[in-house]
């Protein structure tokens, strides 16, 4: 079997830029890739559910991941991991070769969530089906049952997928089952590269040995999180509990101002402007915004934030 190269650090899932019109703004890109780059980001995991994938087109999709890649091509440090889909495997086949010839670091599957797998055997098949047609090229599962409606044991997948795809290389794990997540960190003797996805619990993942974390709030609260881990690290855990509430008391207003888009005001607010989500995601009003970017001042977080 190949040697699965571990991502470490932060991996943030971009927003997807658009116009005033709702269509992809490419042009910011290059840009924001810099910015992200600057704030000691490791790689992008690009087309997930920050990224609007599932809303974006086939075409549109592959033009995010063209020019994503032609950033890390350019001279970039950050690898790039697209996430090519998870309803029919002909339409991921096609993402993922797309992937491959782009230059693309590594490719990402979700559950089929309108046919659901009924069994970690039948999951695995599917993802194997997918990860054949781009044999060298590392292939991750994204686990985020809240969004899937497939909640199975990544620990019984990882049994079946162990054995029938050689380019596997792991898990965005986006849930907070931390007995399963465990049990998967150490398959094999830690062979696979688990990626926690949850950012509220960052420092739980960290106790358990996590060394890989995948978020949306990466993108415009880096510092905080490397905060974070460097006080884990040198033993100082009131600062890193510290800095986790910090990052809860972000993420809620998240949840005040009407879920994923907050996620675009709060770049708004760091000089990079991704317009809105597309519908039937909710954005907020300009009134809103005012009264968003008071509360984002009252978190008093400062040099926590990220910044062009």
């Amino acid at each position: 079997m190949p040697e699965i190269v571990k991502y470490e650090g932060l991996v943030a899932a971009p927003f997807t830029p658009m116009d005033e019109k709702g269509n992809l703004n490419t042009g910011l890109i290059p840009v924001y890739y810099k910015f992200l780059e600057k704030n000691g980001i490791t790689a992008v995991f690009i087309n997930g559910s920050t990224g609007e994938g599932a809303s974006l087109s086939q075409r549109e999709k592959e033009l995010n991941a063209s020019v994503w890649a032609g950033c890390m091509k350019n001279g970039g440090k950050m690898r790039v991991i697209n996430l090519v889909g998870g309803t029919s495997y002909t339409e991921c086949i096609e993402n993922a070769i797309f992937s491959f010839e782009a230059g693309i670091s590594a490719v990402a599957l979700v559950a089929p969530y309108y046919f659901k797998p009924s069994g970690a055997g039948q999951l695995a098949e599917f993802v194997a089906r997918v990860g054949e047609s781009v044999p060298g090229m590392p292939v991750y599962f994204y686990h985020i049952p809240v969004l899937t409606g497939v909640n199975l044991p990544m620990h019984d997948f990882l049994k079946r997928i162990s054995g029938m795809l050689d380019n596997f290389a792991g898990i965005k794990f986006t849930h907070e089952d931390f007995m399963d997540f465990l049990l998967c960190l150490n398959f094999s003797g830690g062979r696979y590269d688990l990626l926690w996805g949850r950012d509220e619990c960052t420092l739980s993942a960290l106790v358990l040995g996590c060394r890989g974390f995948v978020g949306s709030t990466f993108n415009y609260a880096a510092p905080l999180y490397h905060e974070m881990i460097r006080a884990y690290d040198g033993g100082d855990l009131e600062k890193a509990r510290m800095l986790q509430l910090k990052s809860i008391e972000m993420i809620l207003l998240l949840s005040k101002y009407g879920g994923i888009a907050t996620g675009k005001a709060y770049m708004k607010l760091r000089g990079i402007n991704a317009g809105q989500f597309r519908l039937p995601v909710r954005n907020m009003s300009d009134e809103s915004y005012m009264a968003f970017k008071r509360d984002v001042e009252n978190l008093g977080m400062g040099e926590y934030f990220s910044t062009l």
